[in-house]
């Protein structure tokens, strides 16, 4: 893989690659990204994995390799403390609980000593608190080259030191939101360079999607309202108006929200095209940021506080008249809703014309690299989506013994998997497994409903810890499993991947359904009506290879070192009575199968190796 690499950051063009568990796929890439002497870009789909890249894996290389080499990390800019908002948003308008007094005093204090502003640094206020909007910036509200503490910005100077790297480390998201600006003649974000390596590639169409649609959300009307406030304060107190208009603003949103119920939703918008109320609610909201414009136009000459807002104001209704207004058949229309918010999203349904534009402008070498791009071995379902029909495909296996190290369990007589009795048969069934296996088990669902259920039914008859997503954060509950050395960790899709427990402490995964996304969601429904109309069959098109690919993520989880000895337990009784279940079957690596609880217990026993019995 990495003779392959460096020829295609020589030459150029594109090269995509597989490479299983335990290929050292990061090395493969960064040897001959460090021994070219380009320009490369890194991407990777997750800010833990940036840092992992950028704080072990490159100074290691780096180190081995003794060449000097300039190196650097960049985030988004919600990643970065905004000196401006700390000294005038932050604490503004906010509780005075005592629990908001100690987080705003723990930003203040981890402030005034950081190097970088990254707010991963800032242990004693986790990354999802409600604090950290007011003291980082979004595109929105940022004042850009008019800060008054521009000089002494986080993000700018992070910035400039990845226009300057020879290597530099992103993420997929950054990289799309830098096309987004390029393709809309706003600047770059990114520097021009020889290379760009995706790593973790099966997550890159997703973050394009995000990237090149549209969308408008309560939070950020909400924001605008709180920031007008907050400008007026310091450079329109006279301007009575100002206060009222802002807060109806914020009145207006919430209106809104209601308009919807008072449930959570995530539905195509036709499912609300004929409501009164919120057609109505939204024109209000239009008509509002309109008198919000007019009114801050003369003011902005007073800050650029108040001219941020009233840039905003007119942003934000093109959005909204992009939105309701720029319909076509290659996006799609949805809502979501939560507790206290919505969000109004226009999704393209495919990326491929936009890649290749992408590509284009881009005179770099392409790599994407992953240990899941392909569906029996081809790497079609990937290239297609990405419009490349021209590059250099290389698939090598995971050099783990999986034949002699692992075993395939497929429990027998499971209902349905759509019956109301299938999750507390999963359970029953997976009971006699976690004793033959001293509990060290991941339980990965494809629902939180069904993860619910089953934590319900384990803490009556289970004898192990149990490990529940949302009862701690995850890095922290995944500390909590290892420490256990017997525990059960029930996870759904944010534990299928990029997790990584090595040795004993994990030597079950059990899986309860094949992870089929729901064909209710309306960004998948839109995509498959799409193929249908195009005349392909949507589920072996795009369900079959994508669930696949899944599913290989979840199983991947298993065996991550040599001598890692495990038991796989896939639950959907369809890998055996549906004519695809063979296709699923043939995608993972080569093991052992069994119907039989006593073959677990001899596999751990190691007695024997385990009988194989037809599936």
């Amino acid at each position: 893989m990495a003779l392959v690499t460096a020829e295609a950051i020589d030459q150029g063009g594109c090269l995509v690659v597989e490479a299983g568990t335990g290929t050292g796929k990061t090395l493969a890439y960064l040897v001959p990204a460090i021994l070219s002497g380009k320009k490369v870009i890194v991407s990777t789909a997750t800010k833990t994995l940036q840092d992992q890249l950028f704080r072990k894996d490159l100074p290691m290389v780096r180190r081995t390799l003794e060449k000097p080499i300039r190196t650097a990390l960049l985030k988004g800019r919600g990643n970065y403390l905004c000196l401006y908002r700390l000294k005038h948003v932050l604490g503004f308008r906010q509780g005075l609980a005592a629990h908001d007094a100690r987080t705003l005093e723990a930003i203040r204090r981890w402030a005034r000593h950081t190097q970088t502003g990254d707010i991963s640094e800032a242990t004693d206020v986790p990354e999802q608190s409600t604090h950290w909007p007011s003291a980082t910036s979004t595109v929105d509200n940022c004042l850009g080259q008019e800060c008054p503490d521009y000089n002494d910005c986080f993000l700018v100077k992070a910035r400039n030191r990845a226009r300057d790297a020879d290597i530099l480390i992103i993420n997929h998201h950054l990289l799309w939101a830098d096309w987004t600006l390029r393709n809309e003649g706003h600047g770059e974000l990114l520097p021009q360079v020889d290379a760009i390596i995706v790593d973790e590639a099966h997550q890159f169409l997703e973050s394009a999607a995000q990237f090149l649609g549209a969308s408008i959300s309560s939070r950020q009307l909400l924001e605008l309202g709180n920031d007008i406030l907050m400008e007026r304060l310091r450079d329109a107190p006279d301007v009575i108006d100002l206060l009222d208009e802002a807060d109806r603003l914020e009145r207006l949103t919430e209106s809104a929200r209601m308009a919807f119920g008072s449930e959570s939703r995530r539905e195509s918008w036709h499912a609300v095209t004929g409501q009164d109320d919120i057609a109505a609610s939204f024109a209000a909201i239009r008509e509002q940021l309109m008198t919000l414009e007019a009114l801050l136009k003369p003011l902005s000459v007073r800050g650029k506080g108040i001219e941020s807002c009233h840039k905003r104001c007119l942003d934000l209704t093109i959005r909204l008249h992009t939105f309701f207004e720029g319909i076509d058949e290659n996006h799609v229309r949805w809502f979501e809703t939560k507790k206290r918010g919505f969000s109004l999203n226009r999704t393209p349904l495919a990326v491929a014309e936009e890649f290749t534009k992408f590509r284009q402008t881009t005179p770099a070498a392409w790599i994407f690299a992953s240990a899941t791009l392909t569906v029996a071995g081809k790497f079609e379902h990937f290239t297609r989506q990405l419009g490349i029909f021209d590059a250099r495909c290389h698939n090598w296996d995971s050099p783990f013994d999986y034949q002699s190290n692992c075993l395939l369990y497929l429990p027998q007589h499971l209902p349905d998997p759509g019956s109301r009795e299938f999750n507390r048969a999963v359970v029953y069934a997976i009971l006699p497994v976690l004793e033959a296996t001293q509990g060290r088990a991941f339980f990965l669902f494809t629902s939180h409903q069904a993860l619910n259920e089953a934590a319900q039914l384990l803490a009556q008859f289970a004898n192990y810890p149990l490990f529940v997503q949302g009862s701690q954060p995850k890095t922290q509950l995944l500390e909590s499993f290892k420490a256990s050395n017997n525990g059960v960790l029930l996870g759904t899709s944010t534990f299928w991947e990029g997790v990584d427990v090595p040795g004993p402490n994990l030597s079950c995964v059990i899986i309860d359904k094949l992870p089929f996304a729901s064909p209710a969601d309306p960004v998948l429904h839109a995509k498959l009506e799409k193929i249908r109309r195009d005349g392909l069959n949507p589920f072996y098109t795009h369900q079959l290879p994508a669930t696949i690919i899944t599913l290989r993520q979840g199983v991947g989880r298993l065996i991550r070192d040599y001598d890692d000895r495990g038991v796989l337990v896939l639950c959907d009784p369809r890998l055996l009575s549906k004519p695809y279940g063979k296709v699923f079957l043939n995608s993972l690596p080569p093991m052992e199968r069994s119907h039989s609880i006593a073959d677990i217990q001899l596999f751990f026993a190691d007695a024997r190796s385990p009988s194989v019995v037809s599936a």
